[in-house]
C-alpha cells in the first residue's frame, strides 16, 4: 500500500546522523543525496525521505503520528541503541515485549521529534 514516507528537519546533517547509523543497525543502506538535499533511503522495495519542509516552516514532529518498521528484537534492540548514541531520544516504555499483545516494541524519536516505532510479532 505505501511506496514511501516522508519526514521533516531542520538539520539535514543531524537527520543523516541518526537515520544512517539505525537503519544500518537492522540491515539498511545509508542515505542517498538527491540534488535538492533530500535524504533517501531504499530499503525492501520502499523508500524513507527526510527533507527541509519545502514550505520554510519549521519541522516538527506528528502529534499522535508513529512511522513503523518492522524487524526482530534483536533489530529492534540493536535500532533502539545506535538511536540513542546517535541524537534520539527514548520515548514510551523500554524495548521489549509488550504483555497481553504479540508485539515486541520499541521506540524513539529522532533529532527532530518524530516518533519511530521498531516492531515485531512474537506471538
Amino acid at each position: 500500500m505505501f511506496s514511501h514516507v516522508m519526514v521533516g528537519s531542520d538539520d539535514i546533517a543531524a537527520s543523516k546522523k541518526f537515520y544512517d547509523a539505525t537503519f544500518k543497525a537492522f540491515g539498511g543502506p545509508e542515505a542517498i543525496t538527491d540534488p535538492k538535499g533530500r535524504l533517501i533511503y531504499q530499503h525492501n522495495g520502499s523508500m524513507f525521505i527526510v527533507t527541509q519542509p519545502i514550505n520554510g516552516e519549521p519541522a516538527c514532529g506528528a502529534n499522535g503520528g508513529t512511522i513503523g518498521f518492522r524487524m526482530s528484537p534483536e533489530q529492534a534492540n540493536a535500532w533502539h541503541e545506535a538511536g540513542l548514541a546517535n541524537g534520539g531520544t527514548a520515548c514510551e516504555d523500554p524495548p521489549g515485549p509488550r504483555e497481553g499483545s504479540p508485539y515486541y516494541l520499541a521506540y524513539l524519536r529522532d533529532p527532530a521529534g518524530n516518533k519511530l516505532c521498531a516492531l515485531d510479532v512474537i506471538a
